[in-house]
């Protein structure tokens, strides 16, 4: 039913060091408390991510995923944190039964998605990729879709005037 063999390549290896990066670096986000060190994991799971894109051969997305989320996000989340205030409270008590739990049910996720996984017959790709997926990419954003990349931009801009304003009541 599973056919685990597989030749052992410098593709694979890259892949599972990606894969460990990022599981590693969102499971830390999640485990730490302090603010800062979380935006740090999360940059290391999104800069594993950008590889995991260069391994699929998507250069211009992996480079998007680089200068805007491990990069600007990460930046303009520390920059949020500078400029809140953060009152230390007592931290919740801890039951250790809840850690048991979460642990049973991530390893049945983990087997789910694996069998899941293996048992999917996938087709062939048929599909071939151009030499140049930026320069393809470029012509679809400036022709096709050229007003919902605008859009985007809009959205975006009042989504960040929207957190200064909301940012600046609480301080009053």
């Amino acid at each position: 039913m599973f056919d685990l063999s597989f030749q052992l390549t410098g593709e694979y290896v890259a892949f599972f060091i990606l894969a460990v990066c990022i599981i590693a670096g969102a499971v830390l986000m999640l485990s730490f408390n302090k603010v800062i060190h979380m935006v740090v994991s999360l940059a290391f799971a999104f800069i594993g991510l950008a590889g995991m894109y260069i391994l699929l051969n998507a250069e211009f997305v992996a480079f998007v995923q680089v200068l805007i989320y491990a990069g600007a996000i990460s930046i303009l989340m520390i920059f949020g944190i500078m400029m809140t205030r953060h009152d230390q409270k007592d931290e919740e008590i801890r039951r250790p039964w809840h850690e048991a739990i979460t642990a049973v049910g991530c390893l049945a996720l983990f087997g789910l998605l694996f069998y899941a996984i293996r048992a999917t017959e996938l087709p062939a790709a048929t599909w071939d990729p151009p030499k140049d997926n930026t320069l393809e990419i470029g012509k679809l954003l400036y022709t096709e879709h050229v007003i919902p990349f605008e859009l985007m931009s809009v959205l975006l801009t009042v989504a960040f005037i929207g957190a200064i304003v909301i940012a600046k009541r609480e301080e009053d």
